[in-house]
């Protein structure tokens, strides 16, 4: 045991963290659910503070391919008009901002188009090995970084008054079969409607008329979403009922 003197000694020196400073402990398996728990309050916050309320999700390809060139240019014109319109519709609670995963491609194209209509665009990025880092044009308060794939997924569909799937890879896929599955089984108790953009992708990608074939999805499945091929179509059904869910 230390003596008297000794103790002194060590005090003057020695000043532990609190465990909320600590960051070997906050980024421990201990504190895990902390930062679960983060996750879900800073943006929340975040959101409260800039009274964000409705979001429209596009969903998307990071990747930057030719083949896609034209969903890029939809995507951004589609999150134009969507801009534009909310804009007329006053503050707060009417408002519907543009949402996406924060990255490049489709998901850089529709926070360009929002950016390019003057308005406010969310992106809700993730940390990744490859280090995905947000795109440009999304709104700098309104970039939100998540560790945890699940509190992500969570924020787009919170705050979701409609989702618009373009064409993607297996992060897109997951992102909208997790979506369908929740409104199939009747988990939101709001109206989300959901459009898939790109017959001439989602068709040969996802075959749902064999799954009804085959017993795994209703026929009545089939009415969860719109197939939509340009983006006057796509504002034409989401603006009638947005309207009709949430502005009449």
């Amino acid at each position: 045991m230390p003596k008297k003197s000794e103790s002194k000694e060590i005090s003057k020196h020695f000043s532990p963290l609190e465990a909320w400073r600590n960051p070997a402990f906050l980024s421990s398996p201990d504190a895990r659910l902390v930062r679960i728990v983060a996750e879900y309050l800073e943006p929340a916050a975040r959101f409260r503070k800039h009274e964000v309320h409705n979001i429209i999700v596009f969903w998307g390809s990071a990747r930057k391919l030719p083949k896609l060139k034209k969903y890029y240019d939809d995507a951004e014109k589609l999150a134009y008009m969507i801009t534009e319109w909310s804009k007329k519709l006053g503050e707060g609670k009417r408002q519907f901002l543009v949402a996406t995963g924060g990255g490049e491609g489709i998901m850089g194209a529709a926070n360009k188009g929002a950016s390019k209509a003057g308005g406010k665009s969310v992106g809700l990025n993730i940390t990744l090995p490859f280090e995905q880092m947000p795109n440009e044009y999304v709104t700098r308060e309104l970039t939100i970084q998540f560790h945890y794939f699940f509190m992500r997924k969570f924020w787009m569909v919170y705050l979701a008054k409609a989702l618009i799937a373009f064409p993607g890879g297996y992060g897109t896929l997951d992102e909208l079969t997790g979506l369908l599955t929740l409104i199939q089984t009747g988990k939101p108790k709001k109206k989300m409607p959901v459009i898939l953009y790109g017959s001439e992708y989602w068709n040969k990608v996802l075959n749902f008329d064999e799954m009804v074939k085959w017993g795994t999805i209703d026929k009545k499945d089939l009415d969860l979403f719109k197939i939509c091929d340009t983006p006057e179509e796509a504002f034409e059904f989401l603006t009638e009922k947005l309207t009709e869910l949430y502005l009449s």
